[in-house]
């Protein structure tokens, strides 16, 4: 890997003469990784700062030296951890499993064999959120009302279509479907204009705010009944909306839904033991990471292995196995 490469660091190629005598003075080598993350106001990129910090105060341990890149996001991160331009990315867990199918960005290139998994990191939810005034207490309430399901072309608006066909409704006929770009729909649910929208968001969420915080009352939509979506898109997995960040709709407990995750992933031909350093460092200071943004307050050891497509890096897998969260 042309980002990947070791520094070794020898006095007078491991010989420095002590007096009369020659004793061989080595020092550690050090390896010089670089993770790509997304913009430096989202969330990828201070995530990569953490797990880069974690790795970095263990240098005298692991000799590995950890930089943070920002970069345009899971794509552009999936594609240079296969060219050898990062060593490690965050990307979003259908990103993952398009790329190792070979399907969307990837359908010239066929599947992207190289790419390992090491964890997956905070759930961005799928979200939908209806005024209390139109009468929406399920999914299948949303027959006949007029809903945003995201502009063309997003990825939220095919979330919000598999949600719909999992409960039966056919979006081109069973609803009335807006297309806006998703942080204008709660100006339109406040304004009386539709009934519901979804989004496609970590939590807590700046637009979800502004949707519950106006006059009119509001209150999020649970998303059940998964077991089938979940079997027909593995890159989904279950979530739920932490109500903690949203005083102001009018739910009274933490809502179930599904989404994709954000993930952590480097190439097969990664040094086991780098991968192994960066999983053991997240995992043994577990309760210090999730403290490092509020999205990250639903984790749990096990969901960090859900919504993973390509398979588990080696070095992954044997701190997974020595601490018993995999066989």
């Amino acid at each position: 890997m042309r980002r990947l490469f070791v520094i070794t660091m020898v006095l007078l190629f491991g010989l420095a003469f002590v007096g009369l005598g020659g004793q061989g003075i080595v020092q550690a080598r050090t390896t010089f990784i670089t993770i790509g993350t997304g913009g430096i106001t989202g969330v990828y990129y201070p995530t990569g700062g953490a797990i880069a910090k974690m790795v970095n105060k263990k240098r005298s341990i692991y000799h590995i030296r950890a930089t943070v890149e920002s970069t345009g996001g899971s794509v552009f991160n999936i594609n240079a951890v296969l060219s050898g331009d990062l060593d490690f990315g965050i990307c979003q867990s259908d990103r993952q499993y398009q790329a190792w199918h070979g399907l969307a960005e990837w359908k010239n290139k066929g599947p992207q064999k190289d790419l390992r998994a090491l964890f997956s990191i905070h759930p961005e939810s799928v979200t939908l959120v209806a005024a209390d005034d139109a009468g929406i207490k399920t999914i299948q309430d949303l027959r006949g009302k007029r809903v945003n399901i995201g502009n063309p072309g997003s990825g939220q608006r095919q979330n919000s279509i598999d949600a719909l066909s999992n409960a039966g409704l056919d979006y081109r006929k069973d609803i009335i479907a807006e297309g806006v770009k998703a942080p204008e729909a709660p100006g339109l649910l406040q304004d009386g204009r539709i009934d519901a929208f979804f989004y496609t968001v970590g939590h807590p969420s700046g637009a979800i705010k502004e949707a519950t915080a106006g006059k009119r009352k509001v209150h999020f939509v649970p998303i059940t009944g998964l077991d089938r979506l979940l079997a027909k898109y593995p890159y989904y997995a279950r979530a739920y909306i932490p109500i903690k960040f949203y005083p102001s709709a009018t739910n009274k407990k933490d809502v179930p839904t599904f989404g994709v995750k954000a993930t952590f992933v480097t190439s097969a031909k990664t040094p086991d033991k780098v991968v192994y350093a960066i999983v053991k460092e997240v995992f043994d200071n577990f309760e210090a990471f999730k403290k490092l943004h509020p999205a990250y307050s639903v984790l749990t050891k096990k969901s960090m292995l859900e919504g993973l497509t390509a398979p588990l890096h080696p070095g992954a897998l044997k701190y997974f196995r020595e601490v018993g969260l995999l066989k």
